[in-house]
């Protein structure tokens, strides 16, 4: 025994911390609890005040997720914008070239792996480019007249339009600085 009562301990043990009573107070040894005098780690109003520090910080945080992950979800971009890659069949083409100055699109089909790859990229450039260049998308298999009018023999291909008329052509998978350099290139955005 020590001579505060409690029992003799090896100086070599590690304190733990009681979390019911915010007290330095119990050695753990070899599976044992052993008591010992231990300070108070803080008095009830400083706790309080820090569960309160604590629960607004969290307030903050999970408010500061929240905005990202609407932002995600909306794919908006640092102007609120909304930055989306349009579906384009035939019937809308027209509309989607006479409407737009710059206008990137994305020839894919479903079952083409490279396309997959491409896809993510794609959105993520229509949400750096959004405001500057829209950005569509036209599945080969569902529009294979489209396709064959711009004689597209491999996806994914990437064509860049700009008033109208094609200006940039892009065959194959590529990396996003990649595409980015030849979009920015292209258009001078």
């Amino acid at each position: 025994m020590s001579p505060s009562g409690y029992p003799d301990y090896p100086t070599s043990l590690r304190l733990g911390v009681n979390i019911y009573t915010s007290r330095r107070d119990i050695v753990y040894w070899l599976g044992e609890e052993y008591w010992v005098e231990g300070e108070d780690l803080f008095n009830n109003s400083r706790h309080e005040e820090n569960c309160t520090m604590e629960d607004d910080e969290l307030q903050r945080i999970r408010e500061e997720k929240l905005k990202e992950m609407e932002n995600r979800i909306l794919k908006k971009d640092q102007t609120g914008i909304p930055a989306t890659v349009i579906p384009v069949d035939q019937g809308g083409w027209d509309q989607l070239i006479r409407e737009n100055q710059f206008v990137v699109v994305d020839f894919w089909a479903e079952w083409c792996g490279p396309c997959r790859m491409v896809g993510p990229v794609i959105e993520e450039l229509a949400m750096e480019f959004s405001g500057k260049v829209s950005f569509a998308k036209c599945n080969t298999d569902k529009n294979q007249r489209l396709a064959g009018n711009f004689g597209i023999s491999a996806i994914p291909t990437i064509m860049l339009f700009a008033n109208g008329q094609m200006v940039d052509r892009i065959i194959g998978a590529y990396p996003k600085d990649a595409i980015k350099a030849r979009i920015s290139r292209a258009f001078g955005v």
